[in-house]
Formats: C-alpha cells, sequence, structure tokens
C-alpha cells in the first residue's frame, strides 16, 4: 500500500451505503474537501439526509454513475450489494473501498488527525483499523489544536531558509531543531 494524500476537490468521488458508518464516512470526506461527493442509499436515515443535503440519491448508483466515479466508498451494504457494485467498479477501474471488507478493497482510509493543513493519518491497511483510531485518538493528545498555528509558524521558517539558500540537508537539520524545540515547548 502506498500512503498519499489526493486533493478531493475535483475528483468524482460516490459514496454509497447506509446507517451511522455511513454519516462518519460522509464526514471525513466533507472534511477532505471532497468537492464533487455524490450519496447513494437506499434507505437513508434522518442524520444522513441532513448532512448530505442535494448530494444524496435514495437508491443505489447505477453502473454508468460508478463507471464516472474516480473514487468509491461503500459502508453497511449487504453482501450481494456490495458485491454487485465491486463487480462494477472492477469492470470500470474505478478505485474502490469497502469499510471493514479489506478483500474487496483496492485501497484503505487511514485514521486522521487533523490540525488546519498537518495532516496525520495512521494505517494498518484494513488489518485493524480499530488499533488505528486508537493510535489516532494517542497522537491527538500530543498534536493539539497549536499545531495549526505550529505549521504556520514552521511554513514561514522553512520559506525564509529557502530563500536564503539553504540546501535539502540544511533545510532537514533546521526542521529536526524546531521540531525538538516545538515538542519541549509543547510537553511544558
Amino acid at each position: 500500500m502506498l500512503p498519499i494524500s489526493v486533493d478531493l476537490s475535483d475528483v468524482r468521488v460516490l459514496l454509497i451505503g447506509a446507517g451511522a458508518a455511513a454519516c462518519r464516512r460522509l464526514s471525513l470526506l466533507d472534511g477532505a474537501g471532497a468537492g464533487r461527493l455524490q450519496v447513494f442509499a437506499p434507505h437513508p436515515s434522518e442524520a444522513l439526509l441532513a448532512a448530505a443535503g442535494g448530494r444524496l440519491q435514495p437508491r443505489l448508483p447505477t453502473g454508468e454513475e460508478i463507471a464516472q466515479a474516480q473514487l468509491l466508498f461503500v459502508v453497511g451494504l449487504d453482501d450481494a450489494a456490495a458485491r454487485e457494485i465491486r463487480i462494477a467498479a472492477s469492470a470500470a477501474g474505478v478505485l474502490a473501498n469497502f469499510e471493514d471488507e479489506p478483500a474487496r478493497c483496492d485501497f484503505h482510509s487511514a485514521s486522521v488527525l487533523r490540525r488546519g493543513d498537518l495532516t496525520i493519518a495512521v494505517s494498518t491497511n484494513g488489518r485493524g483499523p480499530g488499533l488505528a483510531g486508537a493510535i489516532r485518538r494517542d497522537l491527538e493528545q500530543r498534536y493539539g489544536p497549536e499545531w495549526q498555528h505550529h505549521l504556520e509558524e514552521f511554513a514561514v521558517l522553512r520559506a525564509e531558509w529557502r530563500q536564503a539558500g539553504a540546501d535539502h540537508r540544511t533545510i532537514a537539520e533546521h526542521t529536526a531543531q524546531w521540531l525538538a524545540a516545538t515538542l519541549a515547548d509543547t510537553d511544558r
């Protein structure tokens, strides 16, 4: 598996599912800036209806709709529906994630901690999503909301170092020193 960060602002994403899991996944995708997100739920809950708004279709997607997607997230569907969606996604070359079904997945979603532009992702490649979540919660304690400001401060320093002509090695050394000092400050 290759962990990457994808700009979802112009990626065609489908979320297909039901229940609280669909609401959680919708929240994750909205938080990641999925700008072209469509939600399909044959029996949407009130919470999903409210969260998805006009993006929600109260049905399963057609094969053509799946083929037009670039990423697909499936949560809480019965096995027969999930199998049909997997077949359609594979035939169209659409990358798909099926929550808690690693064998059906082309990729796995990490447990994500966001502090502004600082994103820390923890993945077990589908082998222990609960463990990934527990590790993320542990990291939340160490990297609190103040890290949004720390990153902004660091970005200014890094730009100054680059402007002054620092090479990659020097920037890496400065970065390590800055991080050690910042961690020492936040641990007090």
